[in-house]
């Protein structure tokens, strides 16, 4: 049995842990005693994962609690959004809470991000605690405090900065997990090779088979430095004024993209980002600002693995130069009205790069033989 790890995410009072490894759901009880003992437990999941997962861990922690509850919502990203938010804000309120009640996000990143934005609003600020269930979640979204919903102009446009009190990765949850779910956080994981450790990458060259068919020591290798490297960044930037934006690297396509969809569901967020992440290398090539073979490399390993690379190789969000270009304009990253992207200098390090024109942009996407103007 691997060991289990664990992750200290630094931000003075408000710190916390991540712990990370196989069969922790059935301990619940010993990790969240200190946050739930005597006091009244909402646990918040969707409709796939609820039915699998909730009564569960209802059982596991009620001898520790006062009360436990359980709602649902539903399931799919179409749920971060604003009647959602208010509905699951009403049932809470009805069921009667106070500012020592805790809320536990049992879900996806979906999941997360909403029952952190209820949790930072319910009374200006009750505690919650991320118990992530896919592998994007456990590696990214669960981590590091943004909370929110998504807005008719864009994806995440509405929320705010709030951290969990603890976040809790097991690692055995990911056995249910569809494939394409899978693939799509392993576009996360990558991403963080990418933009801040070339060591990790080649690693991920290497033993992707084994993260990807859930081998206990690799995969919680690939959870852990993941979670490494965005527990570090958060804590020397929570609020997004300068190096947490290179967590982005690839999300200004992605979000675009999402929009796209309208968030119907036919594009998976990691899906995306996988697509984004080709095309930032690719537009950092053609910018000079890292090598052909770089960019190529980033390519190469999204196909090998059965990720989109590029704009047209997407299941879904397919759309003029024109919209996407109206999107992005949307990002919260730009400043005074100008694009801002995440690019690269190389594998394992980007930057910031503002100020980028929509001719930039439209001329980029027609040599990648995008023709819809």
């Amino acid at each position: 049995m691997p060991e289990i790890e664990n992750i200290s995410v630094g931000m003075g009072q408000r710190s916390y842990q991540i712990f990370i490894g196989p069969d922790l759901l059935k301990s619940a009880n010993l990790y969240l005693s200190d946050f739930v003992s005597k006091k009244q437990v909402i646990i918040i999941s969707d409709t796939i994962i609820g039915p699998i997962y909730q009564n569960y861990l209802s059982k596991i922690i009620m001898p520790l609690c006062a009360k436990v509850d359980n709602l649902q919502v539903p399931a799919g990203e179409s749920s971060k959004s604003f009647s959602t938010f208010n509905k699951i804000c009403d049932e809470i309120l009805n069921i009667g809470i106070d500012r020592n009640t805790i809320l536990i996000a049992l879900g996806g990143g979906v999941i997360g991000d909403l029952v952190g934005f209820v949790s930072a609003s319910l009374l200006r600020g009750i505690n919650y605690i991320q118990i992530p269930t896919s592998l994007l979640a456990q590696v990214d979204s669960s981590v590091g405090g943004k909370t929110g919903i998504n807005a008719k102009a864009g994806k995440n446009l509405i929320g705010a900065f709030y951290q969990p009190k603890l976040v809790l990765v097991d690692t055995n949850l990911l056995v249910s997990l569809p494939k394409r779910q899978l693939l799509a956080g392993y576009a996360e994981v990558v991403k963080y090779g990418l933009l801040g450790d070339a060591n990790f990458f080649v690693w991920l060259e290497k033993n992707w088979p084994d993260v990807l068919s859930l081998k206990q020591d690799k995969l919680i290798h690939a959870i852990k430095r993941s979670c490494e490297m965005k527990a570090e960044i958060v804590a020397a930037d929570e609020t997004e004024k300068g190096m947490r934006a290179l967590l982005n690297l690839g999300h200004t396509f992605a979000h675009a993209f999402e929009a796209i969809t309208n968030y119907n569901g036919q594009l998976l967020h990691g899906e995306a980002v996988a697509a984004g992440l080709g095309l930032a290398f690719d537009f950092s090539f053609v910018r000079d600002m890292c090598d052909k073979e770089e960019a190529t490399r980033v390519r190469d390993h999204l196909l090998q693995v059965g990720l989109p690379d590029n704009y047209e190789a997407l299941p879904a969000g397919k759309g003029s130069i024109s919209v996407i270009i109206e999107h992005m304009k949307k990002d919260k990253k730009n400043i005074s009205g100008n694009l801002t992207f995440i690019l690269a200098n190389k594998i394992g390090s980007a930057r910031v790069v503002p100020n980028i024109t929509e001719e930039e942009i439209k001329s980029f996407f027609m040599s990648k033989g995008v023709n819809r103007v």
